[in-house]
């Protein structure tokens, strides 16, 4: 396989047809090297246009939905970023070029340990993966400015929303089968709520995902 025309065809192709303009995050896209956070029995596909399995019921997102939610998210080099679901690693990874710093829990221990070893061959030292179930939010290093939720949601958590500050943006995937939204919320600087929903998918839900104070939104 010709892993740079693969890159160019992943983008031209299957990226920029979905209305993904943003010259920045295209660029990002040939930066950061996808195919070295793909699992090696999934190499081949790592430019494919679908997700790719990570093992403990985990995938690597599509690549034009990384691309849609970096898009929308707008990041700024001054932004502290949290992620929650990190499996590979990757979407970190493009986060982390465009941000000052990301904070991304992973429940599962064998997914956090590949995902750290991935960024440290990457050299990518501006993200801290830490274990833990984030599915309602991670205090400890809040508020932030960016906040993404890499699996499915039934609903958002007040609590991950509380962590979000005056002019943050907070990017998740909201709802049940068959209707799932990628869903962009905001908050202004009177620190009210605003969102868009950006596109309909399928993603899986996040992993132990709880809601014990739940929001609707």
């Amino acid at each position: 396989m010709n892993i740079e025309q693969a890159r160019f065809n992943m983008v031209e192709q299957q990226i920029r047809p979905w209305d993904v303009l943003d010259q920045e995050v295209l660029d990002l896209l040939f930066a950061v090297k996808r195919e070295d956070f793909v699992p090696t029995a999934y190499r081949a596909l790592a430019f494919a246009d679908l997700e790719i399995p990570l093992g403990h019921d985990a995938a690597m997102l599509a690549p034009k939905v990384e691309a849609k939610l970096l898009q929308a998210l707008k990041l700024r080099k001054s932004d502290k970023v949290l992620e929650i679901g990190t499996g590979s690693g990757y979407l970190s990874a493009l986060l982390a070029a465009r941000s000052e710093r990301v904070c991304t829990v992973e429940i599962v221990p064998e997914l956090a340990e590949t995902a750290r070893a991935n960024l440290d061959r990457a050299g990518i030292e501006n993200v801290s993966v830490e274990t833990g179930d984030g599915a309602t939010g991670w205090p400890s290093h809040a508020p932030y400015d960016v906040i993404v939720v890499s699996g499915a949601v039934s609903e958002l958590p007040g609590e991950l929303l509380g962590e979000l500050k005056p002019g943050g943006r907070l990017a998740a995937f909201v709802g049940e089968l068959p209707v799932i939204e990628a869903r962009l919320v905001t908050r202004d600087a009177d620190g009210n709520l605003h969102h868009t929903d950006l596109f309909e998918t399928d993603i899986a839900p996040l992993h132990n995902a709880r809601h014990p104070s739940r929001f609707r939104f």
